[in-house]
């Protein structure tokens, strides 16, 4: 059974405010380092996380545009900053505000990428949790999922732009 076969429990998992889940991955996304607290939260033994892609813990209530979004700013050799529901291995699902910047060789080439993720406050969860899913209707609308990525990729910049921001990390950052 793939990831993706795992049914969602519903269970929202939490951890303390003190915490840093910490994981690094190579330049194609393949984790090469996960803390402790990243395992636990994940639910998965260190032998199954490493060398899996990132992807591996990505909840389908969450928008592609989003991760779109962080891929461009990564890759262009910028921090980003987003929110980001995450699915266990059993399918709980869990909340953080992630904090990714590329990880670069001393030519200046990035080689992989390092992410610190936060537990974030409940109330930037509960606006954000509505901007997602309004975005992800529109990425499901077509049948097309390029232009479902597109479309929806869109719509989201508009809605940070209507929320009287210039861009999502500005709007993120707000929350």
């Amino acid at each position: 059974m793939s990831v993706s076969d795992v049914q969602l429990t519903g269970v929202l998992r939490t951890f303390s405010t003190q915490d840093l889940v910490v994981s690094k991955t190579d330049k194609a996304g393949l984790i090469t380092y996960a803390n402790d607290v990243f395992l636990e939260l994940a639910g998965y033994p260190e032998e199954e996380l490493l060398g899996q892609p990132h992807s591996i813990v990505r909840h389908p209530a969450m928008p592609r545009a989003v991760f779109k979004l962080l891929w461009e700013t990564i890759l262009a050799g910028d921090e980003v900053f987003a929110y980001v529901v995450n699915r266990a291995k059993n399918g709980d699902e869990y909340w953080v505000f992630a904090h990714v910047t590329p990880n670069v060789d001393a030519a200046g080439a990035i080689i992989g990428f390092h992410s610190n993720r936060r537990s974030p406050r409940p109330s930037a969860v509960a606006k954000i949790k509505d901007i997602y899913s309004v975005v992800l209707a529109e990425e499901k609308r077509h049948s097309d999922r390029a232009t479902g990525l597109d479309a929806s990729y869109k719509l989201m910049i508009s809605l940070v732009r209507k929320a009287g921001f210039d861009s999502y990390e500005r709007f993120v950052l707000s929350l």
